[in-house]
């Protein structure tokens, strides 16, 4: 095959694809290049109220009908039910310690909902990624899998890509091929550290017969949603597990921690530790080979050339923790979208994108320095939450000017840098409790959710009471937050 295009997109995950289906809309030529073939593995992943408004957004700006019905639990399970997904109503937080059951004040549960129609979705991304490739070959994508890139030769006029019986030409190339990737590869990038993060490895497989949470506690306290219809995570000291489940029987899980997770029975050996982790997996077995991944964190000491660029998902990455990678990769999918159609720079792009993943770093490792101490890893949650909930909104109410980056991390009265900083300093329980109290007053400006209410004991439901009260944070009447809330299907019919 040779052939000249616009664009060449490396990598047909469902951003890559996303993204070569936009080019298309505006009126690009464009091949995308996959080195394997659908449906493969990728790790399962959640969304979030703010990654789905992301794509709820790109599919309306950029006319691409297919995909708006996955922006939402109830209109995927109707319009798609052969794409495998997974039901989330919010993220769930339980600490463990070694020997023992966690209790009530062991847990942070977050609703990202009210009802299951409108809740977010894990995505099982064999499916899900072979559907993002199809669509973007029907926007008239010329589509190569099984393709071996072998070198990248940048020119005047673009670059110029060569493998096995191919040779491509393309004025602008961007790589979706995920961390350490063709681009960085081959033009031999140099890669830099991750401020504040500590080194992680991850193991992490799909499992079949993980028993549901809620089988397991006792409590009679109903929840504000059902525990295991959620991101579930497991703290420990120096790491954590994820429970992802989907409708087709499968649940993707795995580790991300601080230590050694290498040999045999690394991961029988850490959940036997725990006893409500142990009999959640009681049951368990493996579908598919544990994946060790010895280095997970990674950044990229180059994110833009003249005629390349990487989007975010190959720019770097800090750990699975609190479903970053959606809402970072779509905003990077925006950008592009809006510079291949004649407004933006690439520098910008590579700037936001560059200090979107080290403010996304300084909260992980905050996170992974206070797993030992519970109450303030709490506390730093709700700063994503903060963030999360108000950028959300702030774009569903027309107004994106108040959020324009991830974690609020530009705006100057939500800099997080002195407060995470001052958790590793909180030992005692009494600090621990001035510093929650320091956190209430650090998020009050922001928080449309209701977050550090002690009378919620750190369970909260998505209430719109939380979000009509908190209107004038947002520059809004009670009514414009009212009509939002319908407008999203806040209120069942």
């Amino acid at each position: 095959m040779s052939a000249d295009y616009d664009l060449a997109v490396i990598g047909s995950g469902f951003a890559g694809s996303l993204l070569a289906m936009i080019a298309r809309r505006i009126g690009k030529s464009v091949v995308l290049l996959e080195r394997g073939k659908h449906p493969r593995f990728a790790i399962g992943e959640s969304t979030t109220p703010l990654s789905n408004l992301l794509l709820e957004e790109l599919a309306t700006r950029y006319d691409l009908p297919n995909l708006l019905s996955l922006c939402k639990w109830g209109p995927w399970r109707k319009a798609h039910p052969e794409l495998a997904c997974g039901l989330k109503r919010g993220f769930t937080f339980y600490r463990h310690q070694p020997g023992r059951e966690p209790r009530r004040e062991d847990q942070l549960l977050v609703a990202a909902s009210p009802r299951d129609e409108i809740a977010d979705t894990h995505w099982y991304r064999a499916d899900v990624d072979a559907f993002f490739a199809q669509e973007a070959q029907n926007c008239g994508v010329d589509y190569r899998d099984e393709v071996r890139l072998e070198t990248a030769r940048e020119h005047e006029g673009g670059i110029a890509l060569a493998g096995d019986r191919l040779a491509i030409t393309a004025k602008f190339v961007v790589d979706a091929s995920g961390l350490r990737g063709f681009l960085h590869r081959a033009f031999a990038l140099p890669e830099l550290p991750l401020p504040g993060v500590p080194p992680t490895e991850a193991l992490y497989t799909h499992f079949t017969g993980v028993r549901r949470l809620d089988e397991l506690d006792s409590s009679a306290e109903p929840p504000p949603y059902p525990i295991d219809d959620a991101a579930v995570h497991h703290i420990f000291d120096g790491g954590w597990i994820w429970v992802l489940r989907f409708a087709n029987g499968i649940t993707s899980a795995g580790v991300a921690a601080s230590f050694n997770l290498g040999g045999m029975n690394a991961w029988q050996q850490l959940i036997d530790r725990f006893p409500t982790i142990r009999a959640q997996f009681a049951s368990a077995e493996p579908a598919m080979p544990f994946i060790h991944a010895p280095r997970l964190s990674f950044r990229s000491g180059a994110i833009i050339g003249r005629h390349w660029a990487l989007l975010p998902s190959a720019a770097g990455f800090v750990d699975p923790l609190l479903s970053t990678g959606f809402p970072l990769t779509l905003l990077g999918v925006a950008r592009l979208a809006e510079i291949f159609a004649g407004n933006g720079e690439l520098s910008t792009y590579a700037r936001q994108t560059e200090d979107e993943l080290l403010a996304t770093a300084r909260l992980i490792g905050g996170l992974y320095a206070s797993m030992s101490n519970f109450p303030v890893f709490v506390s730093l949650s709700l700063l994503y939450f903060a963030a999360a909930s108000f950028s959300e909104t702030a774009r569903r109410l027309g107004k994106p000017h108040l959020a324009p980056s991830f974690l609020l991390h530009d705006n100057p009265q939500f800099q997080m840098p002195p407060i995470l900083e001052r958790a590793r300093t909180v030992r005692t329980e009494a600090e621990s409790l001035a510093f929650a109290d320091e956190i209430r007053r650090f998020i009050e400006p922001f928080n449309v959710a209701g977050l550090g209410d002690p009378r919620r004991r750190n369970w909260y439901p998505a209430d719109a009471n939380d979000m009509l009260e908190a209107a004038s944070k947002l520059g809004a009447s009670r009514g414009e937050v009212a009509r939002v809330l319908d407008r999203c299907g806040f209120h069942a019919s």
